[in-house]
């Protein structure tokens, strides 16, 4: 369907008058128009702005970077240059890389342009961003662009302001040899392959699986010029910080190419071309399919408006009652942590075999790769239960899935392959919390059974390679820790010896709680005692997490403060306190509440709290647990100004939308300190009015009355009608409904909470 643009070209000098006059009348209700996409667009935050729905196979983005290099993000906010819209797989907030991506880019003139990497000015005065919908406007080239999506395909809208002859290219970055573009104008459509290559563990290895493209017409157009193997140009690196992450430019970069192809018409002034895009990981046929399936039609608006329900509905699960300025950060931090894992399954079921080797069905359920494990067990699938039971059924039950297809439980699956990127074995903290607080939808004993094989059967020496299994387990096994001895050479993340023992300390003991409830005595007893190795890794000289040899003796020369090879973007000061499955005992291994809070006053007095790094979010609630509420209360409400509403306004990598899923509970006061312990620790509201929406049809509220800026401590509480005097809820109390009442003040109460007596685990 070809149809004319109505309006002058004069238009194309800006958004239109109507676009604009509509986006700011649905802003004032609907919770998907105060999202800021271009939030952490800049410094490290390595977000991009999405358009489409929630948790999409494939992310529309408009790209100022070409390729698919290691923390290198599509889009940056501070730069000047598009280079098309990308259909992504970043991992957003992440220092990964993309892979199996498309990218489209249109301009008007000399078509043997497209085969030098052409890009176009562009102005973020011209461009407005939405989950659901992005709109630039190429003043250059008289076209105004816009696009949204689906579940696993997405729609263009082209509007040209000039007539003549105009082009369209589509591109991808595969290896030279390992990627295609093809035309076919009998059915007005070009279709793209692209090879996927791992990271991290067998790093540069095929995956087993390409990206897959169709993107269809819906006029008639002539073939141009195509090209193979162009090499991707990348900006001086010293030249900016930006697109590298934590830690700077990736090591032993392989170059990239992009090969693609165009095509060519003559476009007449204000005529309008749609361009419609299905993706699959398995075949051309498959992303046909799901474009059939998803878009059948050509009416853009119709995908844009059911895009922006998906969003109002799952972003309407909470509504607060807020500052615009508050109501926008915590919306976009909502939109962040629904971007992933991603859909990863066609239509009819159909995914590639997770570890390789061929292409799989999984009927009954949606299934789901792209898992930042390290990051989101904290505190994005805690989210999830809360807000969307039905969903992390299929999060935790496409675990499972990828468990029983490659032999082991992934440690970090990504790129539909085990990765062992990052420490810790925290699907067992995904899946065992889940259970624990009482979801039913996957299969338990199959779950159980993977835990259980990660936590005592090491991998063969070629599984080891290919990521499966925990590292350095037999070390943790034979010593209650792993020595400094034990280098861990075959993982991505070397050493940190002592992150790890911390690390399957937390994993053990939620295996623990899990055996318990299925009643697995034995093992029960086994999990519990491992879940205190915890111990062994705090020098009782020093009072901190400490690198240990095998004879037992701890590493010289020691600084708390500085970074240590032995753990995990940190430093030993911080993960001292990284004891989630037993905070009443680390308070009495530091002699009681007290000596404890005078153990951790330091790390905020002297500058060493990280909020940028996941190791550090829960320790501003530590506090509550040794009868010192108000300090929570106070380093809460300091972290919680750090995010804004700006493409700096992150802290760090998003990684995954975890800085943003601890921002969202903890501006609702609360946030789940164990994984394991069905509870939240009290942090302090920073709304006057917050209400959860919950799946079974009733609504939990919290009330904070007189809450602002200065008054942030909680003076009283009072939970549906009776004081509440524990600084923690349980997550029943939220399921059943209810409401909580806290009364704010510009000063510490220190006489609430009366009980200070910490959750107790479900089982001894």
């Amino acid at each position: 369907m070809t149809t004319r643009c109505r309006f002058a070209p004069v238009l194309y000098a800006s958004l239109s008058a109507a676009l604009a006059l509509s986006l700011a009348a649905a802003a004032q209700t609907r919770p998907a128009d105060l999202v800021n996409p271009l939030d952490g667009t800049a410094n490290e935050g390595q977000t991009f702005p999405a358009a489409g729905v929630p948790f999409a196979m494939t992310q529309w983005t408009p790209a100022t970077r070409e390729g698919q290099r290691k923390s290198l993000v599509p889009y940056y906010y501070e730069d000047s240059q598009f280079r098309g819209f990308r259909g992504s797989h970043f991992l957003s907030g992440s220092a990964t890389q993309d892979y199996g991506s498309v990218q489209i880019l249109m301009g008007q003139g000399t078509p043997e342009l497209v085969t030098a990497a052409p890009s176009l000015p562009f102005s973020h005065a011209d461009e407005h961003s939405t989950p659901y919908l992005y709109t630039v406007s190429l003043l250059s080239v008289g076209i105004q662009a816009s696009i949204t999506g689906t579940a696993r395909c997405g729609i263009l809208r082209l509007q040209f302001a000039h007539g003549g002859r105009t082009w369209i290219a589509v591109e991808n970055f595969a290896r030279a040899g390992e990627g295609s573009v093809s035309v076919d104008p009998t059915t007005r459509s070009l279709t793209s392959q692209s090879a996927v290559r791992r990271l991290y563990a067998g790093s540069g290895q095929p995956a087993g699986f390409s990206g897959y493209a169709v993107v269809e017409l819906d006029r008639r157009f002539d073939p141009g010029p195509t090209w193979s193997a162009r090499p991707v140009v990348y900006e001086d690196p010293n030249k900016s910080h930006h697109g590298y992450g934590v830690g700077g430019p990736p090591q032993h970069i392989v170059p990239e190419t992009s090969t693609g192809a165009s095509i060519v018409f003559n476009a007449t002034p204000g005529e309008v071309v749609y361009l419609r895009i299905g993706t699959s990981f398995t075949s051309v046929a498959e992303a046909r399919q799901n474009l059939r399936a998803e878009i059948p039609t050509w009416n853009f608006d119709q995908i844009a408006h059911q895009a922006e329900s998906d969003w109002n509905r799952l972003l309407g699960k909470i509504q607060i009652k807020a500052p615009v300025t508050d109501e926008r950060v915590f919306y976009t931090s909502m939109y962040h942590a629904m971007l992933l894992p991603r859909i990863a399954s066609d239509v009819s079921g159909t995914h590639p075999r997770f570890g390789g080797g061929g292409i799989v069905t999984t009927p009954g359920h949606t299934y789901y790769d792209d898992y930042s494990i390290w990051d989101t067990f904290r505190a994005v699938h805690p989210l999830f239960i809360l807000l969307d039971p039905p969903l992390e059924n299929d999060l935790v039950q496409s675990l499972i899935d990828k468990g029983e297809e490659g032999g082991w439980l992934p440690i970090f699956p990504a790129w539909g392959s085990y990765t062992a990127e990052m420490d810790g074995d925290h699907g067992d903290a995904i899946i065992g919390d889940a259970w624990l607080k009482g979801m039913r939808g996957f299969d338990i004993h199959k779950a159980y059974a993977l835990m259980r094989k990660n936590a005592l059967v090491s991998p063969s020496r070629a599984e080891y390679a290919d990521g499966k299994g925990r590292r350095a387990l037999q070390s943790y096994l034979t010593y209650g820790y792993i020595p400094l001895e034990d280098p861990i050479a075959e993982a991505p993340h070397r050493a940190e010896q002592v992150s790890r023992t911390l690390d399957y300390s937390l994993d053990d003991f939620v295996l623990g709680q899990v055996a318990h409830s299925l009643g697995k005595a034995a093992d029960a007893a086994m999990f519990d005692k491992r879940g205190q190795n915890w111990r062994n890794m705090l020098d009782p000289e020093t009072g901190f997490a400490r690198g240990r040899h095998a004879d037992g003796s701890w590493i010289t020369p020691f600084d708390p403060a500085k970074p240590a090879a032995y753990v995990t973007e940190g430093i030993p000061f911080q993960y001292t306190f990284y004891v989630l499955q037993d905070i009443p005992g680390l308070i009495q291994y530091f002699h009681g509440d007290r000596p404890f809070v005078a153990k951790l006053d330091p790390l905020f007095a002297r500058g060493l709290y990280e909020h940028g790094n996941e190791p550090s979010h829960h320790i501003g609630y530590l506090y509550d647990y040794a009868g010192a509420a108000p300090k929570t209360q106070f380093h809460i409400h300091e972290i919680v100004d750090i995010y804004h509403d700006a493409p700096g306004g992150l802290a760090g990598n998003d990684d995954a939308g975890q800085m943003s899923a601890w921002y969202i509970f903890s501006a609702l006061g609360l946030y789940p300190e164990t994984p394991g312990i069905p509870a939240y620790a009290i942090g302090t509201p920073r709304f006057s009015h917050a209400v959860i929406h919950l799946l079974s049809g009733k609504n939990f509220e919290i009330v904070a009355n007189n809450v602002s800026k200065q008054n942030f401590y909680i003076q009283s509480a009072v939970l549906n009608g009776l004081p509440l005097n524990r600084f923690w809820l349980k997550h029943s109390e939220i399921e059943a409904g209810g409401t909580l009442v806290f009364e704010m003040g510009p000063k510490p109460n220190a006489a609430w909470p009366k009980d200070t007596t910490a959750p107790k685990p479900m089982y001894p």
